[in-house]
């Protein structure tokens, strides 16, 4: 008796686990993921310090950090359309795309 109450209780923990994981990854997909970093397309100029790159949008002259300055490289000063994720809680940009702008 003391072996079945053991194992009923071993079986229930497995479950609690088990639901509570479950319930700890949801909203942790892949669209929601994406959905926090959206693809847009936006103007403005490239600034270099050093190996750091800044982008400054036209619209409302907001600064943003570069990810990948690397894809950058030869724009300083350039006026630009970028292809971007936008990562407006870090205020950072991971870019996509550049387009030279007349």
């Amino acid at each position: 008796m003391k072996k079945l109450l053991v194992l009923a209780l071993a079986v229930s923990i497995m479950m609690i686990g088990a639901v509570a994981l479950a319930q700890d990854n949801m909203g942790q997909s892949a669209p929601t993921k994406a959905a926090a970093a959206p693809l847009k397309s936006i103007k403005g100029t490239i600034k270099f310090d050093g190996d750091k790159a800044t982008f400054v949008a036209d619209k409302d002259q907001k600064s943003w950090d570069v990810m990948n300055p690397e894809a950058l490289k030869g724009h300083d000063g350039h006026h630009v359309e970028l292809s971007a994720h936008v990562y407006a809680d870090k205020g950072a940009i991971h870019v996509m795309s550049v387009k030279m702008l007349k």
